[in-house]
């Protein structure tokens, strides 16, 4: 600060500008004065509304108050919103000039909407709780505050109940379509279970016991087929070896040709099913292996088909709880009246603001003019800033300035004197 390094330079330069910073905090606290009492007076009024709880018990499947409320507050505030209030009160009807931006920014801020939160405790991972919404309204005319906190109030309850009933709706209509869906994917399965079936029905698990019986029958029919063979094929080679045949033996030969060709052709059928039933035992494992995975696959579609109807019933009960205003609901508990005390303008606030900013701009006046002349005003001054001690100091006599024409004791002088 130049020349004001003690405290002894602060008093010396108060002291001489005093009358300057004097003039400066008159005016300054009487033009505060004057813009504090011509302030129009405000008043506030205050709408409340209780949360209230499902008067049916019902698993909650919204998200908590406070996040419908911040929603609500947020759908409110906005310019079409605020407008249609302005509208509907009349506001501002004495400020012609102002643009609907300025008129929705002056409601803005004159409107307050809090959240009292919920006197128990909350689970961890719950949404967090209000019991009760606060709606503050301010106004120079207590009717229009008390107006605008009422019309603010039933905004709230209007959106609330319109934004329960929007989201039971919305969640009815996705589980019944995720029900189809499910339904549709229960029947497809179903359709692919049974045509897998169908398809592998020689090597499902299910048969493996009746395959065995049946192979176990193959190769004991096997075993007698051989052993008619074998007869039948000896006696065949002992009638051949002879060489006068009657008629009978040679009927005899031919019958045992023809037998042996039919036990052959029987063997042959029945080696067949035999490997058909060996082979289907072989693919076994790999059929059991994609049965399974398709029964899987049905598993987990019916069981989320068994939990979406279980929320479909859940969000039926809900729609029917939002139609007849039974769920968990907003109720106007106390409606906003008419102030009959203003709760001040704001004028001791701004008279303390004004008298601060004249003091300090009274000191910023004093010090500009100080700086405009800058003297070196005492022995101490002299020494800081040009390093020179002072050896003698004289004070201020207050000794009348001589005239020209007069010496210093007041004798006249002539003009030409010198020295």
């Amino acid at each position: 600060m130049g020349q004001l390094q003690t405290l002894e330079d602060l008093l010396n330069f108060l002291t001489r500008r005093f009358w300057v910073m004097l003039a400066v905090l008159v005016l300054g606290l009487a033009l505060s004065a004057t813009l504090a009492k011509t302030r129009p007076d405000s008043y506030e009024a205050t709408a409340v509304i209780q949360a209230q709880g499902a008067q049916i018990g019902l698993e909650a499947t919204n998200g908590g108050s406070a996040q419908m409320l911040q929603a609500i507050e947020q759908r409110l505030t906005t310019r079409e919103a605020l407008l249609a209030v302005i509208a509907r009160q009349g506001l501002y009807a004495d400020l012609p000039a102002l643009s609907d931006e300025e008129r929705t920014a002056l409601l803005r801020a004159a409107i307050r909407i809090e959240g009292v939160a919920s006197a128990g405790n909350q689970a961890y991972g719950q949404p967090a709780q209000i019991s009760a919404i606060i709606v503050t309204a301010h106004d120079q005319n207590a009717e229009k505050a008390a107006r605008i906190a009422n019309d603010l109030a039933q905004g709230v309850l209007d959106m609330a109940a319109a934004g329960q009933m929007a989201r039971a709706q919305d969640t009815l209509a996705f589980y019944r379509e995720e029900e189809t869906r499910l339904s549709g994917q229960v029947a497809a399965l179903d359709g692919d279970i049974a045509a897998y079936k169908q398809t592998n029905s020689d090597a499902l698990p299910e048969g493996a016991d009746a395959r065995r019986d049946e192979i176990a029958s193959i190769e004991a029919d096997l075993r007698q087929l051989d052993q008619q063979l074998v007869a039948l094929t000896e006696e065949q080679r002992q009638l051949s070896l002879r060489t006068d045949l009657r008629a009978t033996e040679q009927r005899r030969l031919q019958e045992l040709t023809s037998q042996i060709a039919v036990l052959g052709e029987q063997r042959a059928s029945v080696v067949a099913r035999r490997d058909v039933l060996q082979a289907a035992g072989t693919r076994q494992p790999e059929v059991e292996r994609g049965l399974a995975g398709l029964e899987r696959q049905l598993a987990l579609a019916q069981g989320s088909l068994a939990a979406v109807q279980t929320r479909l019933d859940d969000a039926e009960t809900a729609l029917r709880l939002a139609e007849r205003q039974q769920g968990d609901r907003l109720a106007l508990l106390d409606r906003a009246i008419t102030p009959e005390h203003p709760m001040g303008s704001g004028g001791k606030k701004l008279f303390l603001a004004g008298a601060i900013g004249s003091v300090l701009l009274a000191f910023v006046l004093a010090l500009f003019l100080d700086q405009l002349k800058p003297v070196v005003r005492t022995s101490a001054q002299l020494e800081r800033q040009l390093g020179l001690r002072a050896v003698i100091a004289l004070p201020d006599l207050g000794l009348p300035t001589a005239k020209p024409g007069h010496d210093s004791g007041g004798h006249h002088r002539p003009a030409s004197a010198r020295g």
